[in-house]
């Protein structure tokens, strides 16, 4: 079944809820509806709220039908962007680089404020005998340790944690306790490691910092041990036949529309504090040449 039919009918319940919502908003006779999408890298409910909302606010500033579709995992969304069916991505940097790479002429949009330098948190249950560490080369004391990464296609969970593992004289293949694990999610490594399924994990810092301000970690039982250096992770890329789609100048449009959150209005708060941004700036494909670097390096691109 075609993807772009198979989202207007019902992704998923959610989705037919708010398509049956949208159809005095959405009344566009023929114009198709711009499906907007990110890596499952959280909760399946928070991202639905998070998604449904920045749609919401593209929908009334572009005045078209917006769509949010969720997809099963990383490599899933790479692969469906590059079929023409996603139109707008919120990719990691990893996921964003892989995408470009397999689909020609994809615009960079824009990124969050907080993307231009961000942060990945390494953790450990608080019976593991880690204790907090001062540095990058302090990562060694990880080694032999039970260990779990976020998705595998992960930046801030998987791909950067292993670069400044290999830094610290770590090899993840060798020096854990058996293979290291991918949870699939920055939520699920945070249980994990709180449950002691794994002594120690890695996730990005944001999602962290949402959960224990929502009260939802035990820091009786895990704490960070280790916050990285900064590097680019998140942004935006559209497709590269919108203009086509809905009319020449749309993707300029779009990206406007993505760079005009700035918290100015009480919906444009709402929309970015989803994202744990304040507002939202423009990026260039230069900024992710280190994460495609290292990606190659690891064999995660070619």
């Amino acid at each position: 079944m075609d993807v772009r039919l198979f989202l207007a009918l019902a992704v998923t319940p959610l989705a037919l809820l708010a398509a049956c919502g949208d159809d005095d908003a959405s009344a566009g006779g023929d114009q198709p509806a711009l499906v907007i999408s990110a890596i499952p890298d959280q909760e399946p409910s928070e991202l639905a709220a998070r998604e449904e909302g920045l749609a919401d606010y593209l929908a009334n500033e572009l005045d078209v039908e917006v769509q949010y579709a969720p997809v099963t995992d990383y490599a899933a969304s790479v692969s469906l962007f590059r079929a023409g069916d996603l139109d707008l991505v919120f990719y990691g940097g990893l996921t964003g680089v892989q995408a470009r790479l397999q689909t020609p002429g994809a615009v960079l949009l824009g990124q969050r404020d907080i993307d231009a330098e961000f942060r990945s948190v390494f953790i450990a249950g608080r019976d593991a005998g880690i204790e907090p560490l001062d540095d990058v080369q302090g990562l060694s004391a990880l080694k032999g340790s039970r260990f779990t990464f976020g998705s595998e296609s992960s930046t801030s969970g998987r791909l950067m944690p292993e670069y400044m593992l290999a830094e610290a004289g770590l090899d993840s293949a060798e020096d854990f306790a058996g293979e290291p694990g991918f949870s699939g999610s920055h939520d699920k490594t945070i249980d994990l490691v709180e449950a002691g399924s794994y002594d120690a994990g890695v996730l990005n810092s944001q999602v962290w910092e949402a959960r224990t301000a929502a009260g939802t970690v035990d820091l009786d039982e895990v704490q960070v041990v280790f916050t990285t250096p900064t590097y680019h992770d998140y942004h935006w890329i559209a497709g590269p036949d919108l203009d086509d789609q809905f009319g020449a100048g749309f993707t300029d449009e779009l990206g406007a529309a993505l760079l005009a959150l700035d918290g100015s209005s009480a919906e444009e708060k709402e929309v970015l504090l989803r994202y744990g941004a304040t507002s939202v700036i423009p990026t260039e494909a230069s900024n992710y040449d280190q994460i495609e670097e290292i990606a190659r390096e690891l064999g995660l691109v070619s």
